[in-house]
Order: C-alpha cells, then sequence, then structure tokens
C-alpha cells in the first residue's frame, strides 16, 4: 500500500486549472521532490494535501483511506505537517509560542515538552532565543522555526514548500541537511524547491510539474542526467 497517493488531482481557482490530472505517490520514509517552474501547481498540490484547498476532481489517499475531503486540523491530526511558502511565523509571538501552536492538535504535554526539547536540539539558535519575538529573527532563522513548528505535531509526513527561498547558502546547506536528518529519523517528505539542483540530489524519487501536470517522473539521479531537465531548470555547467 502507497503511504500517500493521488488519482486525478485537480484544483482549479475559479475557472482557471492549476493543477490537471495528478497523479503520483509516496512511499513511507522515502524523500520525494517536486521541481517545475514557477506557477506550475506544485504550492497548490500541498496546499490541497493538507486541506488549504479541495480539488475540483481526484482523490488523496493516506494509508489506502481519502483524506482530500477532511477539514485541515483532521488532516494534520492524521500526520501531515506544512511548513508553507514564505515561512508564515506569528511575528508578534515568542519562539516558544510558535513552537507550540504546532501541537495544539496534540494532548500529551510530556510528550510535547520532550519534542520542544528535540526542536531546540535541531536548530539550537530557537533555543538561545526562545523568549524572542519571531518578527525580530532573519530569513533564515524564520524558516527554521517554522520547520520547528511542522514538527512539533509529530508528523509522518513533512511538506517543505521553498525552504531555501531567500536564504544564504550556508543557512540553506544546514535546512537540507536536517531534511535528511528528519528522514534518517523515519519521516516521509515531500519537497517544493525551486534549487532544482538541491532538490533532486535530495530526493529518492523525484516529479517534474508543468502547467498543472506531471511531465516527467524518476529517481533524482535520474532527472538530473536528464538532459530535458538540465536544459529547463538546472542550467549550463551541470555534470553530467
Amino acid at each position: 500500500m502507497r503511504f500517500l497517493g493521488f488519482r486525478d488531482l485537480t484544483v482549479a481557482y475559479g475557472a482557471i486549472q492549476a493543477v490537471r490530472g495528478v497523479s503520483f505517490s509516496l512511499e513511507r520514509g522515502q524523500i520525494v521532490s517536486l521541481i517545475g517552474s514557477n506557477g506550475a501547481g506544485k504550492t497548490t498540490i500541498l496546499r490541497t494535501i493538507s486541506g488549504l484547498l479541495r480539488p475540483r476532481w481526484g482523490e488523496i489517499l493516506l494509508n489506502g483511506e481519502p483524506i482530500h475531503g477532511l477539514p485541515a486540523h483532521e488532516i494534520l491530526a492524521r500526520g501531515v505537517a506544512h511548513s508553507p511558502e514564505g515561512r508564515r511565523v506569528f511575528a508578534r509571538m515568542t519562539v516558544e509560542e510558535n513552537l507550540l501552536l504546532g501541537a495544539y492538535t496534540r494532548h500529551d504535554e510530556a510528550g510535547t515538552q520532550h519534542d520542544l526539547a528535540w526542536v531546540y536540539s535541531l536548530f539550537p539558535v530557537l533555543g538561545e532565543r526562545r523568549a524572542y519575538k519571531a518578527g525580530l529573527f532573519s530569513g533564515g532563522e524564520q524558516q527554521m522555526l517554522a520547520i520547528g513548528r511542522a514538527l512539533m505535531s509529530r508528523p509522518k509526513l513533512l511538506m517543505l514548500d521553498e525552504p531555501s527561498m531567500g536564504l544564504s547558502p550556508i543557512m540553506t546547506e544546514r535546512i537540507f541537511e536536517t531534511v535528511q536528518e528528519l528522514q534518517a529519523e523515519g519521516t516521509t517528505v515531500l519537497l517544493v524547491e525551486q534549487n532544482a539542483l538541491a532538490a533532486l540530489a535530495l530526493a529518492e524519487h523525484a516529479y517534474v510539474i508543468d502547467l498543472g501536470r506531471t511531465t516527467l517522473s524518476g529517481t533524482g539521479a535520474e532527472l538530473l542526467a536528464d538532459p530535458r531537465v538540465q536544459a529547463a531548470y538546472l542550467g549550463e555547467g551541470v555534470p553530467s
């Protein structure tokens, strides 16, 4: 049984179809990347999985059970967490308050405190500045906070939308190292990332989304070596 699967997923904004009959799947414990140009439909797919949008047609199955008709908080409670594009932290709240909001569907105080300490171990700067307002943080620190907030729900599936956007190369490297650490601990990761080279290097499987459709798929290594992907998304100088 697939961990997460899509069948003919179609999502529209009014009369405009942003996702057109997409079908693909994730296995438990994988890192799967979606690459494509701006406006291709990648963010819409993530927003639909997390319940922020409703599909016009098709279905989304988690462990064989449909989730596309559930409200967002129930999808979160089933283990699907979303770190959105643009971070969307609560600027006037402290780091710790932001993180604890990520655990609002949980009712295990001891487990929540354990995971709070774990997030602080992943991102020490958050622990050092836990009483600071999130709006005072840099973009990279806010990205750590957004990922940490998603992790506080103890997700089985972590969806990351453009985690490296606006970050320095050093901070980007740290974020991607964290993604690998999370996978090693058993978390399944669905990654949307404009840095296609890094996204494919991380991924065990990847899909190219173009104009709302899946146009190519394969292992990350296969797509890195594909001349069509190189020409469209990787630019010159990509090693063969």
